[in-house]
């Protein structure tokens, strides 16, 4: 969810007629799905490495995260970097698109409805838009770590079609494509949640008392004012940063539970509680529960630079503001 997280300044959607609310809501839905697959495609490389070393995958266990980096363009092909994205393009858009639009009618409903502070209603509604995106895009995220574990000569899937297929023949329909589904929402509600309330709160405090040196007027709107890219992409990448080191062994724990029987050891995985205990007693915490983590961290930074950028700027060109 790195790149996934924003705080909307969007005014309240119900004002206006209902043609303009409606139009809104198709014109957020475009600006969160387009900043959704910019991010991601712009890190999509480390993407893969992510999965490849989080899974043990038995060609490049022994490697680190950068002679990896190094290994899959010479045993693969520089494309091999890019294996899976265009499963997690179709997952990206819709998943980018319903966090963004959820967030704005959560920490609306909380804010009016129910008058808690700013900062928890910001928790609460980041958790629920997080959850209530993984929910609608969760078997396209199985199917992108299934193409994304792969390794050339090795593969089991001919593409996206035939991994629907294939888990659904094999793997006891449609339940075969939410395996990990409980570790992912457990590990999304405090990753979702962390990310908004952290990024928000950094947002707010900036513009409020730094508003000339941090922020510059919407182009769309003068009256609101926005967060300079480089102070955005400072912003988004704490909030990731923090939000990746509370729920990274749930990650772990969902990747091994998502890849199935295509690792050796996947009876081990049948359950959450199971996975993370054979991960650690199996590998330990630095290898095992945080392997890959490295990468995460250096993923943070040029995924919340392009999520946010890409969202204030469809932002502004969409008159969102």
């Amino acid at each position: 969810m790195t790149s996934e997280a924003v705080v909307s300044t969007s005014p309240a959607i119900s004002s206006g007629p209902p043609a303009e609310r409606d139009y809104h809501f198709v014109r957020s839905f475009v600006a969160g799905g387009v900043a959704g697959c910019c991010a991601k495609s712009t890190i999509a490389p480390l993407d893969r490495i992510k999965i490849l070393l989080q899974a043990q995958n038995p060609h490049y266990k022994h490697l680190g995260v950068f002679e990896t980096l190094k290994a899959v363009p010479k045993k693969e092909g520089f494309l091999g970097l890019y294996k899976g994205n265009g499963a997690m393009m179709v997952r990206i858009f819709p998943y980018g698109a319903i966090q963004f639009m959820a967030f704005e009618k959560y920490n609306k409903l909380l804010g009016k409805q129910f008058g808690i502070s700013e900062h928890i209603h910001r928790l609460i509604a980041g958790s629920m838009a997080g959850l209530t995106a993984v929910i609608f895009t969760y078997p396209l995220d199985v199917i992108r770590a299934r193409l994304a574990f792969q390794v050339t000569g090795e593969h089991r899937y001919t593409g996206i079609a035939n991994a629907f297929q294939t888990i659904y023949l094999e793997e006891g329909g449609v339940s075969g494509f939410y395996r990990g589904l409980i570790p992912t929402l457990i590990g999304m509600a405090p990753y979702a949640g962390v990310s908004f309330f952290t990024f928000g709160t950094l947002k707010s405090l900036g513009l409020k008392h730094f508003p000339e040196r941090l922020g510059q007027p919407s182009s769309d709107n003068p009256d609101v004012q926005v967060l300079k890219v480089h102070v955005n992409l400072l912003c988004g990448g704490v909030a990731g940063a923090i939000a990746q080191t509370i729920s990274y062994p749930l990650d772990v724990a969902r990747r091994r539970m998502q890849l199935g029987t295509v690792l050796p050891d996947s009876e081990k995985c049948s359950s959450l509680r199971n996975t993370l205990k054979y991960v650690y007693t199996e590998f330990g915490i630095k290898k095992g529960l945080y392997r890959g983590l490295s990468l995460n961290y250096i993923r943070c930074i040029p995924s919340q630079a392009v999520a946010f950028t890409t969202y204030e700027f469809m932002k502004q060109i969409l008159h969102l503001n």
